[in-house]
Order: structure tokens, then sequence, then C-alpha cells
């Protein structure tokens, strides 16, 4: 089993820049991949950048955002910077991990709010 922790978002004025992490925990897996989603109220879940051998980052924040991570720790970073009303959303981390023992599975963070004032 894997757990995935995310830490960081709150609340921001627009403009501003928040910035958060993951970290995944347990044993005998690899990342295949990790990354960041969010899901405004009343849509549905939204993937902005993600990790698998290289970042990508989706079109409508890029230039914005930033994916970053550190191999070692298993960790996972997204750098919000210019923040609009319109990032109000929760934001998710997610991993696609593959077991030693050959199973694998895909796996949520607990999920945080960030809410950007205008």
């Amino acid at each position: 089993q894997v757990q995935l922790v995310e830490s960081g978002g709150g609340l921001v004025q627009a403009g501003g820049s928040l910035r958060f992490s993951c970290a995944a925990s347990g044993s005998d897996f690899s990342i295949n991949a990790m990354g960041w989603y969010r899901q405004r109220p009343g849509d549905r879940r939204e993937l902005l950048a993600f990790f698998t051998t290289s970042a990508s980052v989706t079109d409508s924040v890029k230039g914005r955002f930033t994916i970053s991570r550190d191999n070692a720790k298993n960790m996972v970073y997204l750098q919000m910077n210019s923040l609009k009303p319109e990032d109000t959303a929760v934001y998710y981390c997610n991993a696609q991990i593959t077991f030693h023992s050959g199973r694998w599975g895909n796996y949520w963070g607990q999920g945080t709010q960030v809410t950007v004032s205008s």
C-alpha cells in the first residue's frame, strides 16, 4: 500500500503564490508517474502537471505553475504563481505505482483547498 500526503495550499490573494508538496510513502514500489490535479466546484477533476520521465504542464496553467520532484524522497512539488480567483479549487496529488510484486495502483492524496480572493 502507498500513501500520498499533501501539504501546502490555503488562502491567498490574487497575484500571490502557493507551493504544494506531496510525499509518497510505503514499501517495495516504483513511481511510474506523479503529478497534480484540481477540481473546481461543479467541474470534473482536471490534470495540471505530471512527471513520467520528464515534466508536462497543461496549457491552461503553463507559465504560472511549475512542477518539480525529488526522486530520492518520492516527492513532487507544485509551485503556483500569479494565482487567479479561477484557480480556486481542491488540489490533489496523484501517483501511478508499480509494486515489486507486479501489482500496480493509482493513488490520490487527501486533497487540499486553495482559495484565491480577488
